[in-house]
C-alpha cells in the first residue's frame, strides 16, 4: 500500500479525508466531525479511545446496526475530525458529543465507550442523564490508575514527538498495550487502526491527551453515576495492562447494580480481540 512509506504525521486532512473516510461529517460549531452511521431503530453511539479511532468498532458496528442505529464517532483530534488545536479532555470530548446528539437530533442514546470514550461517557451522562438510556464501559477510564512508564517517558519535552516519528513505535505500543494476542494485529488490523496516524497534527494530539494527564480523573463523576443508577455493562480483558481488572472491580463496586463482564481472552480491546463474544453480551444487555 502507498502510504506505508510515507511519514507518520504528514499528510494534509482533507486530502488524507478524502481518500481513505469512510462515513460522513458533520459541522460542530466551526469543528469538523467524522462518524460513521448505519442501521435504523434505538441510537446507539460508540466512542472510541485514545490511539484509535471509528475504526476500532469494526467488528462491532454492523452486528448492533441490526437492531439499532449505531453511530461511532471520531473525536476531535482522532480519525478523520478536525485536527484545530483545541483542549484534549473529557470536558471537550462530552461537549462534542452533546453537540453531535443536539444536531442530529438524538433526542438519547445508549453510549458504548472503551478507555477515554468510556471516561467520555461517564462525564456526559452525569452532565446530561437525561439523554442517556443505558451505559457499556469497555476497559473504561476514570478511576484513578497511575500512568504506566512508558507514558510518563513519552510525556517528557521532546522525547514523545522523537518516538512518534520512529516507524516501529506504534506496532510495539499495540502489542504492549492494547491486544493480549499478537495475531489480533495481523492481516490489515494495523493499516487500518493506524492510517489516520499519517494526517499532519495526530503526533501533537495524541501528545496533548497523554499530558493533559486527565484520563484517570473521574472519581468525584463516577460516584456521581453511581447514585443514577443508569443501567450499566463493564467489559475488561482479563489481561488489560493499560488499565488493569483489579481497576474495573473497582468501578464495578463504585456504580452499585452495574455488571461486570470479564473477558478471558482480551486486553485493553476486548470488544476487537472477542468480538462475537462481545457483540452477543452487548446485545443481550440492549435488549434487556
Amino acid at each position: 500500500m502507498m502510504e506505508v512509506t510515507m511519514k507518520w504525521n504528514s499528510q494534509p486532512l482533507e486530502a488524507w479525508r478524502s481518500k481513505f473516510a469512510k462515513g460522513r461529517l458533520i459541522n460542530l460549531d466551526g469543528h469538523s466531525t467524522h462518524y460513521l452511521e448505519e442501521g435504523s431503530g434505538k441510537a446507539v453511539i460508540l466512542l472510541h479511545g485514545w490511539f484509535h479511532d471509528s475504526q476500532m468498532w469494526s467488528k462491532n458496528i454492523t452486528w448492533l446496526a441490526k437492531r439499532f442505529k449505531v453511530y461511532a464517532l471520531d473525536l476531535w483530534g482522532f480519525g478523520y475530525s478536525t485536527r484545530e488545536p483545541l483542549d484534549h479532555g473529557y470536558p471537550l470530548y462530552a461537549s462534542q458529543l452533546l453537540k453531535f446528539m443536539d444536531t442530529l437530533n438524538i433526542s438519547s442514546a445508549c453510549l458504548i465507550g472503551q478507555s477515554m470514550g468510556a471516561g467520555t461517557a461517564i462525564l456526559f451522562s452525569t452532565q446530561h442523564k437525561d439523554r442517556v438510556d443505558k451505559l457499556v464501559l469497555v476497559a473504561s477510564g476514570g478511576m484513578p490508575n497511575p500512568p504506566r512508564i512508558m507514558s510518563r517517558i513519552v510525556c517528557l519535552p521532546g522525547v514523545g514527538e522523537f518516538m512518534f516519528k520512529l516507524g516501529g513505535s506504534r506496532r510495539g505500543i499495540l502489542r504492549s498495550v492494547f491486544v493480549h494476542d499478537e495475531r489480533s494485529i495481523a492481516g490489515g488490523y494495523f493499516e487500518d487502526i493506524m492510517r489516520f496516524h499519517y494526517i499532519k497534527g495526530t503526533n501533537r494530539a495524541l501528545l496533548s491527551n497523554l499530558r493533559n494527564n486527565f484520563f484517570d480523573k473521574l472519581l468525584t463523576e463516577i460516584q456521581m453515576l453511581g447514585a443514577m443508577r443508569i443501567p450499566t455493562l463493564i467489559a475488561w480483558g482479563r489481561h488489560d495492562h493499560a488499565i488493569p481488572l483489579e481497576v474495573g472491580k473497582r468501578l464495578h463496586e463504585t456504580l452499585k447494580g452495574s455488571r461486570l463482564q470479564v473477558m478471558e481472552e482480551s486486553a485493553h480491546c476486548p470488544n476487537y480481540e472477542e468480538p462475537e463474544k462481545f457483540n452477543a453480551i452487548v446485545n443481550e444487555f440492549l435488549l434487556d
